[in-house]
């Protein structure tokens, strides 16, 4: 694959993130930033260089405003459709003693659950290189769940690949409603991406098995690739018959909160590139791994001049 635009859409919150480490009920301040999985990727993208569009459903209200002045300023084509009738969703984040990450969201009633197949631009889906999509927006409700769908089926037609990063939320739905929808959606894919755990659900298994064998499973059902995403121990992969295993890039963590969606927006970008699996893979570790090094969902994307210039040295001073 070569060439062509990006075209993704799904939920974009405003984010609240807890400026100082600790439980909120002791947290006196705030920043406000903006986040979401299919965002997330297309920021990925864009910072690459690979042109993208987001499809989203914002509030008419201020924190909507800065999803869409956000993105914009990050070289996201933004088709926002603005709901008078709701508002844009928001996900706190807070930093909890000893290091781990704590997200709680507020979404149910917001915009973002009201996407619609309406909201889809066919035209631009059809026109598109690739349409990334996730598990998480079928999650969020019967007309969400159409929107994506239909947005498959138009580039089915169409010709252009799909891409569907699994993405269980087990907040948002069961395993027992999740698991057939999701490979539902797996089915359409040309490639797919998961944790092992996604993966096992999606198969309708009881626990994770081996990644390899998980990711030949998950093409059996359809993808011409699978990436299995396994955290600290890199990711396995499995396309057009060819296994491939990549490692993971050491680095000193603070927020691994959007370390998938840069794994998938830098393992596209390549692909859109031409690049062959190896350097999709290696590309995408290390941008997942640049993400964690700093707080926030996005902010530490990389560009291609970062990935250039990454030596392994985390401690040196560049003067």
């Amino acid at each position: 694959m070569s060439g062509g635009r990006v075209v993704t859409l799904g939920e974009t919150m405003g984010l609240l993130a807890a400026t100082t480490v600790g439980h909120l009920q002791h947290v006196p301040h705030m920043a406000l930033g903006i986040g979401g999985a299919e965002s997330n990727v297309a920021i990925a993208l864009s910072r690459l260089g690979t042109p993208v569009s987001w499809t989203g459903r914002l509030g008419m209200d201020s924190v909507g405003d800065r999803v869409v002045r956000e993105l914009t300023a990050e070289g996201v084509d933004v088709h926002a459709v603005r709901d008078p009738d709701a508002p844009t969703g928001l996900m706190l984040k807070e930093r909890l003693p000893g290091g781990a990450v704590k997200v709680w969201y507020y979404r149910a009633h917001g915009a973002g659950a009201r996407l619609a197949r309406a909201d889809v631009d066919d035209a631009l889906v059809a026109g598109a290189g690739l349409l990334h999509v996730t598990g998480i927006t079928p999650a969020l409700g019967a007309t969400a769940a159409a929107a994506v769908f239909h947005a498959v089926d138009v580039a089915r037609e169409a010709g252009v690949k799909v891409s569907v990063d699994v993405n269980h939320r087990s907040a948002l739905w069961p395993p027992e409603t999740a698991a057939p929808v999701l490979r539902r959606l797996v089915e359409r894919a040309d490639i797919v991406f998961a944790g092992d755990d996604e993966a096992a659900l999606v198969l309708g298994r009881e626990r994770a098995d081996d990644p390899e064998e998980l990711a030949a499973a998950l093409t059996g059902l359809g993808p011409a690739g699978a990436v299995i995403k396994l955290g600290a121990e890199g990711a396995s992969a499995l396309v057009d018959g060819v296994h491939h295993r990549q490692a993971a890039v050491p680095v000193q963590v603070v927020d691994p909160v959007g370390a998938g969606d840069a794994f998938v927006g830098a393992y596209l970008s390549e692909l859109m590139a031409g690049a062959d699996v190896k350097r999709c893979l290696g590309t995408a570790a290390l941008a997942g791994a640049l993400l964690c090094t700093v707080p926030g969902d996005w902010e530490a994307m990389p560009t291609r001049a970062v990935l250039d210039g990454w030596t392994g040295v985390t401690d040196d001073v560049q003067r």
